[in-house]
């Protein structure tokens, strides 16, 4: 598959694998940004996608920020028929202030293939073994 990609700025920097094989392409921050403590913020990366019909971009955290300067990402589905800038929408988790310098990996892009279903309203559902049961209802979380 091949997914174009628009630099929407000169200076903006495509999307890349990391590895040969890598699911995600890594995005990267278009401009110095800086995240207060428990602050959130938006990241713009100067690129648009075109996504295939039956497909979605889902937008996940890279590991390095999130685990090591705790930014996390807030949302992350990108329609196919969407054709605007990905900006990254995050949350810095952390007590520090953080400044992501220009050019950094931000979050990476895994494309997938979707269903789309139409929305039929009923009045029961099929009844299942789990049923309404919640977190824990497999009896390993009770406190």
């Amino acid at each position: 598959m091949k997914i174009k990609v628009k630099k929407l700025h000169n200076d903006a920097k495509l999307p890349t694998h990391g590895h040969p094989g890598d699911a995600g392409m890594d995005f990267y921050a278009r401009e110095d940004v800086f995240f207060p403590a428990h602050k959130k913020e938006r990241v713009n990366t100067g690129v648009s996608v075109e996504i295939p019909d039956g497909y979605v971009g889902m937008v996940w955290d890279k590991s390095g920020i999130s685990f090591n300067l705790g930014l996390k990402v807030m949302g992350g589905v990108i329609d196919c028929g969407y054709r605007g800038e990905i900006i990254m929408n995050m949350l810095n988790t952390s007590d520090a202030d953080i400044l992501l310098p220009k050019g950094h990996k931000v979050a990476q892009m895994i494309i997938q293939k979707f269903e789309h279903c139409d929305i039929v309203e009923v009045s029961d559902l099929s009844h299942t073994v789990r049923g309404e049961g919640r977190e824990g209802s497999t009896g390993h979380m009770h406190k």
